[in-house]
């Protein structure tokens, strides 16, 4: 369900930049400052209202994804820490008494056995 929000999510904010960057600004031609536009591929201003609504829609869905995955995978999970069980805590040797120092012996190796032979 996330994954299918998070596609749509992402395919929206292409198509929304895509949108915003093929509209043309107010007086971003010489013509249109005297009422007129050289765009007619979408009619004399038809393309500005599409452009307009296009935006508008992608707009709203973005932001509604943008709600939907933030609230949704809260619920679906109250904590990071949830179900987490802390590793027993290690056995720890008795310290050594002050001013004692601990003798260690070394098992016999072979070496030393055969040497004394």
């Amino acid at each position: 369900m996330i994954t299918l929000i998070t596609v749509i999510h992402i395919a929206t904010i292409v198509l929304l930049v895509i949108s915003v960057l093929l509209q043309s600004g107010k007086g971003a031609e010489i013509s249109a400052s005297f009422g007129g536009s050289s765009q007619t591929v979408f009619g004399s201003s038809g393309g500005q209202n599409f452009f307009q609504k296009l935006t508008y829609t992608l707009a709203g869905i973005f932001m509604v994804t943008s709600l939907t995955l933030t609230i949704l995978p809260s619920k679906l999970k109250k904590s990071v820490l949830e179900g987490y069980t802390p590793p027993p805590a290690p056995a720890t040797a008795p310290a050594p008494e002050a001013g004692k120092v601990e003798q260690t012996t070394t098992p016999p190796t072979q070496a030393t056995e055969t040497q004394k032979k």
